[in-house]
């Protein structure tokens, strides 16, 4: 069965790597075109081209599946269906019927829940305690096709937004491999519509954290953002004033306290505690702004924390 694959960033190459592991025929692989990146504005490749080059696969790169000649271009692939996984264009008709068995799409989220650019990050942020992915036939609404098949996963109270990434991108490569050998008996399921919720795109205003909150609420801010665009806030300390202070990790402790939001209740050599509007946050991993990610105990060597805001 001829395959075409159409995905971009780092989530959809475990995707393309189990396709090309089973053995499909993949004869066309799209992806966005190459970006400037750095401060050199560089033209770079997406991680998706990197590893179709490696397999010496056809790559595509058009601006837009809306051009007549680029979808005059994927018909003449002739393919049977097209795997779409967070490929960042939105298919025109034509493209979604072109293929005999259509498009499938990889979604990160169990949908209706989540639809949109980051469920991965919605889902933590909102305290989701389950996410799981969903092998979906598309049509032309965002995210809005009947599910063929679903796998559910964990998200645990350490998972940060990489970490539940990595997990969700193996179990959608598993999943497709699965979807493809069963295509025939798999029965679609429309969505439940009462059920919807959308996952915006990020925002770096988001990253900044109100202390007023409860430390559970900051530390799912915190696990969410990590990667990106990481969770912020100015800090006052011994050596400076108002610098800002990224926050990569930390946990929760469930006290009472009678600190204001963002004042330091403890810091010494082991350990950095804030009051939160609701508990206590005790950081693990900062970066301060101009230097590199430091964990408590170390960056405790320098500075001692006195505010945050």
């Amino acid at each position: 069965m001829k395959i075409i694959f159409a995905g971009t960033p780092e989530f959809s190459v475990g995707v393309l790597t189990a396709l090309i592991n089973a053995g499909h025929n993949i004869v066309g692989v799209y992806c966005q075109p190459d970006r400037p990146k750095g401060r050199g504005r560089t033209l770079t490749p997406c991680p998706v081209k990197v590893k179709a080059l490696e397999h010496n696969l056809l790559i595509l790169q058009p601006e837009s599946l809306k051009d007549k000649d680029a979808q005059t271009e994927l018909k003449n692939l002739n393919a049977a269906i097209m795997i779409v996984v967070a490929y960042g264009q939105i298919l025109p008709k034509e493209v979604l019927q072109m293929p005999k068995y259509g498009c499938l799409n990889i979604h990160a989220s169990l949908l209706p829940r989540w639809r949109g650019a980051a469920p991965i990050q919605r889902a933590i942020f909102a305290g989701d305690k389950t996410t799981g992915i969903g092998i979906m036939q598309m049509n032309e609404g965002l995210d809005t096709g009947a599910i063929l098949l679903e796998e559910t996963c964990e998200i645990t109270d350490t998972d940060t937004a990489q970490s539940l990434h990595d997990k969700l991108a193996s179990l959608g490569a598993n999943a497709i491999i699965t979807a493809l050998k069963e295509l025939e008996n798999l029965s679609p399921t429309p969505q439940n519509e009462a059920n919807i919720t959308y996952a915006k795109k990020l925002k770096k205003d988001e990253a900044w954290i109100n202390w007023t909150q409860s430390a559970t609420q900051i530390n799912r801010q915190i696990r969410a953002f990590n990667p990106y665009p990481i969770a912020q806030t100015n800090a006052t300390s011994d050596k400076f004033n108002d610098k800002t202070l990224r926050i990569l990790s930390a946990t929760v402790i469930n006290n009472n306290h009678n600190h204001q939001p963002g004042e330091i209740i403890k810091h010494d050599k082991k350990e950095c505690l804030v009051a939160t509007g609701d508990g206590t946050l005790s950081l693990k991993t900062v970066q301060l702004s101009g230097k590199k990610a430091l964990n408590i105990k170390d960056f405790s060597n320098a500075y001692t924390l006195t505010t945050l805001k």
